[in-house]
């Protein structure tokens, strides 16, 4: 019998940005109880086959053990144990299998020898691209050009690629980046915004239906995993995917294979899939709206994108970028206008300077007026309240909105809060995790204890 557990597998190679650093995931099994407790291998190959005989990848000496007892096998970025026609038979999590998939911290159980499958990381360094671009993405400073090297480096693979970052930071723009570098290019990419999708459309979107799934369901209707096959699909808001949803969407990336709604027939899925997130997933994952096993499959590279507050240097080149031949270049600018655009806080990131610079050619004028009142702002100019930028869609608008709102209300917050994190987070009303969170997204101090 084989037991097939959508569980969340690890890879080998899973690199992370955060920030200007980069970390390299590995995987080891540890003998957990058995004649060499504590004893280590690492998974760096195809096949590791661990036994008691001497041909073994790894020689446990156990009377319980078989000669060739279990292997655990590489497969497409994904790792399965396999028994190989063992005496005592083996066991995943308890559970007797013939192969199955490894999630992180599973335990296999050889006779009576115990291992677990593990990961740990490793900080590596990237040498930052000589290039000030990469594919529709633009930037000169050292975190950008380590982003960029990245990229450059994951495209020609599958693996799958979460984009961290918020909103308006250029999470679509780097994943039109990685199809448009990969072999999949010539074939189509497909996005899904999960949080522009009604909750109770979303499935549909994704997988599709047939005639009579549901009520309005008039007709057959491919979805975007069947619409981008041999290409890339790219799940945009991915913390707004449902919670019930998403083990079928972990099924389909992980078996390659999916259902219609309304349909019984499996159908082949073969694209390359990248996500993005304008929210820390592992505080999602710690809250429980997110699933591990989910965010593990995803996350086997995981790119944080910075708000442009973090790269002022890249505002002059991404201003001539936008203008292009239609204005003046951002160094013909007075030194005034050039010093307002420079210390703008730019809460809605790339997006807000695109269409600042859009306002600038319409009204032939500095577009920096109006819109958001700037993170900088203080008392006086804030008494008539936040102010919306009408100009752009109402999801976007919202979300720069709530932005503001956020950065300014903990600044006051850590002003009149004495007792550090955990006194400002009971005055708020808020888990102190989450504040933490808060804290590092709008790149504010955490402050001591009094």
């Amino acid at each position: 019998m084989t037991i097939d557990k959508p569980a969340s597998p690890m890879v080998t190679e899973a690199m992370q940005v955060d920030r200007s650093s980069l970390r390299l995931q590995r995987c080891n099994l540890v003998q957990v109880e058995g004649p060499e407790p504590g004893k280590i291998m690492p998974v760096d190959r195809e096949r590791l086959v661990v036994g008691k005989s001497p041909e073994a990848d790894w020689t446990v000496p156990d009377l319980t053990v078989s000669r060739q007892h279990f292997a655990i096998r590489s497969e497409g970025g994904r790792f399965l144990v396999q028994d190989l026609g063992s005496t005592n038979g083996t066991e995943l999590d308890g559970a007797r299998v013939r192969e199955a998939f490894l999630r992180p911290g599973a335990l296999i159980k050889a006779g009576e020898v115990i291992f677990r499958f593990v990961t740990e990381y490793d900080a590596v360094h990237i040498r930052p691209s000589d290039k000030e671009r990469f594919g529709p993405m633009r930037g000169r400073s050292l975190r950008m050009r380590e982003i960029f090297a990245m990229l450059e480096r994951v495209a020609s693979s599958d693996a799958t690629v979460m984009l961290l970052g918020r909103t308006g930071t250029g999470k679509g723009a780097a994943a039109l980046a990685l199809h448009q570098a990969s072999p999949r290019a010539a074939k189509p990419m497909v996005t899904v915004d999960c949080g522009a999708v009604a909750r109770n459309l979303i499935e549909s979107e994704l997988f599709g239906h047939v005639k009579g799934a549901f009520t309005g369901a008039t007709g057959l209707r491919k979805g975007a995993l069947e619409s981008c096959q041999g290409g890339t699909l790219f799940l945009d808001e991915l913390d707004d995917l449902p919670l019930d949803l998403q083990p079928k969407l972990l099924r389909a990336i992980e078996e390659r294979v999916f259902v219609r709604l309304g349909s019984t027939k499996a159908l082949p899925f073969d694209a390359r899939v990248v996500g993005a997130s304008k929210k820390d997933l592992v505080v999602e994952v710690a809250a429980g709206r997110f699933r591990e096993d989910l965010y593990y499959r995803l996350s086997v590279v995981s790119i944080r994108l910075p708000d442009l507050r973090e790269r002022p240097e890249d505002i002059g080149l991404l201003y001539d970028h936008f203008t292009g031949e239609s204005g003046p270049a951002f160094d013909e600018l007075e030194e005034s206008n050039r010093q307002r655009w420079l210390s703008h806080a730019w809460p809605g990131n790339v997006r807000e300077l695109r269409n600042a610079v859009e306002r600038s050619r319409a009204l032939q004028g500095d577009g920096l007026f109006g819109g958001f009142a700037d993170a900088g702002t203080t008392g006086a100019a804030m008494q008539g309240g936040l102010r919306p930028d009408y100009d752009l869609p109402f999801k976007e608008a919202k979300e720069q909105l709530l932005d503001v709102f956020e950065r300014k209300y903990l600044e006051r917050l850590l002003l009149r809060s004495e007792g550090g994190v955990s006194g400002a987070a009971r005055e708020a009303g808020i888990d102190r995790k989450y504040l933490y969170s808060l804290l590092d997204k709008h790149g504010l101090e955490r402050p001591g204890r009094k």
